[in-house]
């Protein structure tokens, strides 16, 4: 034994110790330290039902009885729209999509109000002349007019702007893109509510336009087929989303076009420092839970575990992100904030903020624009909160599945 020297000794005294006893009294066993390390690695819980959980709690108490039908609908599959490109040469196209029963919701509402104030006019005429033979005026003829006196002049909705949809209830998908002769595509897939803020802007004109959080484009393409911009300036703060905004234009807008156009790459929250008063419009869509990604998808999903400071500090983003947008508008122009979430935190309470800190720290007023008329021109084409005490939000609901959307216009003054 003497030979074996040290180590020797010591893996023999290793071997004679009984199974299961540690080197020394009243150590763990080996198996209950594995044991310890697996329980830490157990499987996390999904961020789709962490989502869930906070909207469950949340939604219901602010959107009450109607939140299990929205819940119903975030978690069915969306329904897009189609914007038609103008620039393409696709003639053919809204004849192709109409034959599938798809209408341009868009000119749809336009018609119908120009229908009621047609209505109206003539209701208006017949009861002059039953006033003058003493007769008063009908009930329909009453229901006219007062439906004239609560519709938005239709200048206030651009024409030029053409998005095509399935009825409700209807869930027929559209086929993709095809390009035309010049490799232009002919239409881009998206959430039809998402061009509800696009309208709201109402941009005219040569109007200076900015997209301050511009990526991936959808938006950004949409105020160009207004045909109004006289410049756009589109921004995002992520390079690789700034890519694929560049693709969006390529595939899209001539090179003519593409010119009055510029992209960068700016953190949003300092724009008023590079060029600050000098736009007509503003549009700040800006990052949010993205509700309806948060529900069904893993992948970026702002409900991981890891991203809980970043969601829990989307208030204040958001809200440094509109007042860069109010700094950058110029006197009389008009800001467009918008989320795609249904929550008081990121809508209203953000542009309430905003209102306040805009005059309190910068002596700036501001204006909520009324646009509840928006409700009554798309009741056909999308579910709206009433009970949304500033801007409007569009649910998602099962027979019409888009949103959701929340979009709120300030004009300065």
């Amino acid at each position: 034994m003497a030979a074996l020297g040290g180590r020797g000794r010591a893996a023999l005294g290793l071997l004679r110790r009984a199974p299961g006893t540690g080197a020394t009294p009243g150590a763990a066993p080996r198996r209950h330290r594995h044991k310890e390390k697996w329980a830490a690695t157990a499987p996390r819980i999904p961020s789709t039902r962490l989502a869930l959980h906070h909207f469950d709690t949340s939604y219901s108490l602010h959107l009450g009885a109607l939140w299990p039908s929205v819940r119903a609908g975030l978690l069915c599959e969306q329904k897009y729209g189609a914007l038609l490109n103008n620039f393409a040469a696709a003639d053919h196209v809204p004849e192709e999509l109409e034959l599938l029963n798809a209408t341009d919701f868009i000119s749809e509402a336009l018609q119908k109000v120009q229908q009621c104030q047609r209505g109206a006019a003539v209701g208006e005429a017949a009861t002059g002349c039953q006033e003058g033979s003493g007769e008063g005026r009908t009930g329909m003829q009453a229901e006219m007019v007062t439906q004239a006196e609560m519709s938005p002049p239709c200048t206030s909705i651009s024409s030029k702007i053409k998005c095509y949809t399935f009825p409700r209830g209807d869930i027929t998908r559209f086929r993709p893109a095809r390009p035309d002769g010049l490799g232009l595509l002919d239409y881009y897939l998206m959430d039809a509510a998402s061009l509800l803020p696009v309208l709201a802007l109402d941009v005219q004109p040569d109007d200076f336009v900015l997209d301050l959080c511009a990526a991936p484009g959808g938006k950004t393409l949409a105020l160009l087929q207004t045909g109004f911009c006289g410049h756009l300036a589109a921004n995002d703060i992520s390079v690789s989303r700034t890519k694929r905004l560049y693709q969006i234009l390529q595939s899209y807008v001539p090179r003519e076009v593409r010119d009055i156009v510029s992209v960068t790459s700016y953190d949003g929250r300092d724009w008023d420092q590079v060029k600050g008063g000098t736009f007509h419009k503003v549009l700040v869509d800006v990052p949010c839970t993205t509700d309806r990604h948060s529900a069904m998808e893993e992948d970026n999903n702002i409900f991981h575990r890891r991203r809980t400071k970043e969601r829990q500090m989307l208030p204040m983003l958001q809200l440094q992100l509109l007042m860069a947008g109010i700094l950058a508008a110029r006197p009389g122009g008009a800001v467009l904030y918008s989320t795609c979430s249904l929550s008081p935190l990121q809508n209203e309470c953000v542009v309430e903020r905003a209102l306040d800190v805009a005059r309190a720290q910068f002596n700036i007023s501001l204006h909520p624009e009324d646009l509840s008329h928006f409700r009554m021109l798309f009741q056909d084409t999308f579910s709206f909160f009433s009970e949304c005490q500033l801007g409007e939000l569009v649910l998602p609901h099962l027979t019409a599945n888009f949103g959701p959307m929340y979009f709120c216009k300030l004009r300065r003054e």
